[in-house]
């Protein structure tokens, strides 16, 4: 079975930092690019970044670039989501997902493109 767990959401004042971790199990992701998205009540999910297989790609949603760095331990099957300079509209839940297209890059970012998601950590940024 797949699994993917995020963990490093909390509480935090607008302008701190958090750390998302997600580690995957049941497959390896090493040749498959993984991604990170979020969530508010009523909304559509939506992409948040994305990183190919060997890290040699990344992309970003505009609302974060210049905050937020995605990267990626291939020998842990891990991906992780620094995020700096943090304001409420970033409160959502964080969702890690991973893709199922091999030599996978980080241009893809369609929710199609991505098979397998966690259950989500939550992110919370007051003001």
């Amino acid at each position: 079975q797949v699994r993917l767990v995020e963990s490093g959401g909390g509480s935090v004042q607008a302008g701190g930092s958090l750390r998302l971790s997600c580690e995957a199990s049941g497959r390896t992701f090493r040749w498959n690019a993984l991604g990170w998205w979020r969530q508010t009540p009523g909304k559509e999910r939506e992409f948040v970044a994305a990183i190919g297989w060997s890290g040699g790609s990344v992309s970003y949603a505009e609302s974060v670039k210049g905050r937020f760095t995605i990267t990626r331990e291939n020998a842990n099957n891990t991906v992780y989501l620094q995020m700096n300079n943090l304001n409420p509209e970033d409160t959502a839940v964080y969702y890690c997902a991973g893709g199922s297209r091999r030599w996978g890059n980080a241009y893809r970012t369609e929710r199609e493109e991505f098979d397998y998601w966690g259950q989500g950590t939550q992110v919370t940024v007051a003001s």
